[in-house]
């Protein structure tokens, strides 16, 4: 074969360091930026925080000079004042105090059930017994496992049958809060009412009902209940009110994990009649290259290449982030504008909206605009919400216009939280009435729609 060589044009995307870091930072959302930033500030010393004063500033040209001076005739003890914090007193130097001691720390389950068992006097086997069980717990105070398998688990060498498991159950049932240790919803349900004074109004019939007929209340088969039961609509009510006041997740109030927060990253405000979007600018890093470092390199230019990089590498953060939220900013005027009703009467008034739309009107690429909505947050008179929720689809009114799925979900859970307990609506009269308002949605779409609102049938929203 012969070689030759040949002249080709050709075209290549390439994505260069710039434009991907401008890419990953516009993906975070706000508390994932924070740490990011952080993480920049301790790799890169050209790097500072802008509000910080710079270390070749003098303190006499400082503006809060006086404030400092103060400061150190208190540290000194010239004014023989001690700061309060947290109800205690400390020297205003003391270096060693920890203002996170007076945080209160959340108690999981776990510890809160164990505080207890450190009050019963047990032996160490009945001690050891109770740890088990309470490891074996759930997240919602149940014990998932049946004793027998727990029991088949343990070495045979311990000598531990189902029966001693079920001694250190009952204790541990008699353990805060009610109903923790339950090994279905009905028991849970059974030692919650059994803690209550007997002679409560519709006490005994409830418990006559979590003990045995529990799926008849569950499927709200009412007539069939009161006929088992002997009793009338008044006592089945009173009943029934028993049971709802129940919690079906003993444990609930035990938070497992990380809580997250979020911080917003556009306020909506009205100014002249018109809802507008603007930066909340507690979120944006407070970023700058450092100048002395920065006149230091440009005196000695091409001398150190490593750290002529590295300003580089700053001034990009630095531009990537001011970019991030100028992306985000255009994005949610953009959107804030499509939905001036959304603001002034609430989901019933939202726009269709898809990402496309706003790609358009703003000049930008959908990935872009799918970027700057993924875990950006938007707080308004109304709430918070997530960019992304004023995306949706679309149906065709009667009119010939177009209705949000947002629009027609509001208008749906208004329909139920208004009907009559009694009565309440089927999806068939759901579609009816929003046929009436000139919607036209089909009976498996409102069914689609109420369960994705979590929205139980008819039949299980029927009440005496």
């Amino acid at each position: 074969m012969k070689q030759a060589l040949q002249l080709k044009v050709s075209q290549q995307l390439t994505l260069t360091p710039q434009l991907q870091q401008s890419i990953k930072l516009l993906q975070l959302s706000t508390l994932d930026l924070q740490a990011e930033v952080e993480r920049f500030l301790l790799d890169n010393p050209l790097l500072e925080h802008s509000d910080e004063p710079r270390e070749a500033d003098s303190p006499s040209d400082r503006e809060d000079a006086p404030a400092e001076s103060a400061a150190d005739d208190a540290r000194d003890g010239d004014g023989g004042e001690l700061l309060e914090w947290g109800g205690g007193s400390r020297a205003a130097g003391d270096d060693d105090f920890d203002p996170m001691l007076n945080v209160p720390c959340q108690v999981t389950l776990r510890e809160h059930l164990l505080a207890q068992l450190g009050e019963v006097a047990l032996s160490d086997r009945d001690r050891a017994i109770m740890r088990l069980l309470i490891e074996e717990l759930d997240d919602d105070g149940y014990l998932p496992v049946q004793l027998e398998e727990l029991a088949s688990n343990i070495p045979l060498e311990l000598e531990l049958d189902s029966d001693e498991l079920a001694v250190g159950l009952r204790l541990l049932q008699q353990f805060d809060p009610a109903g923790v240790g339950a090994r279905s919803l009905a028991e849970a349900l059974e030692l919650q009412l059994l803690r209550r004074p007997g002679q409560e109004p519709g006490h005994a019939l409830a418990l006559t009902i979590v003990r045995e007929h529990l799926a008849l209340l569950g499927n709200r088969d009412y007539a069939r209940l009161k006929k088992t039961l002997g009793c009338g609509d008044d006592q089945l009510r009173e009943a029934q009110t028993q049971i709802a006041s129940l919690n079906p997740r003993p444990a609930a109030g035990f938070v497992e994990g990380e809580v997250h927060y979020v911080i917003p990253d556009i306020s909506v405000r009205k100014r002249r009649g018109r809802w507008v979007a603007e930066l909340n600018r507690a979120a944006m890093p407070k970023l700058r290259v450092n100048g002395l470092y920065e006149r230091m390199l440009a005196d000695n230019r091409g001398q150190n290449g490593e750290m002529s990089g590295r300003l580089q590498e700053a001034r990009w953060l630095v531009k990537n982030i001011q970019q991030r939220f100028d992306t985000i900013l255009k994005v949610a005027e953009a959107i804030v504008e499509r939905q001036q009703l959304f603001f002034e009467h609430g989901e019933v008034a939202m726009r269709p909206l898809i990402l496309r739309d706003i790609a358009e009107e703003i000049g930008l690429h959908e990935s872009t605009v799918s970027r700057s909505t993924s875990q950006k947050y938007l707080l308004c008179a109304r709430g918070l919400f997530e960019l992304k929720y004023f995306f949706g689809s679309s149906l065709e009114t009667e009119s010939g216009g177009e209705c949000s799925a947002t629009a027609i979900k509001a208008h749906i859970r208004g329909m139920v939280e208004s009907e009559n307990p009694a009565k309440p609506l089927s999806d068939s009269a759901i579609a009816d009435a929003l046929d009436k308002l000139g919607i036209q949605v089909a009976r498996r779409t409102v069914a689609k729609y109420r369960e994705a609102m979590q929205i139980p049938p008819v039949n299980l929203r029927k009440t005496l």
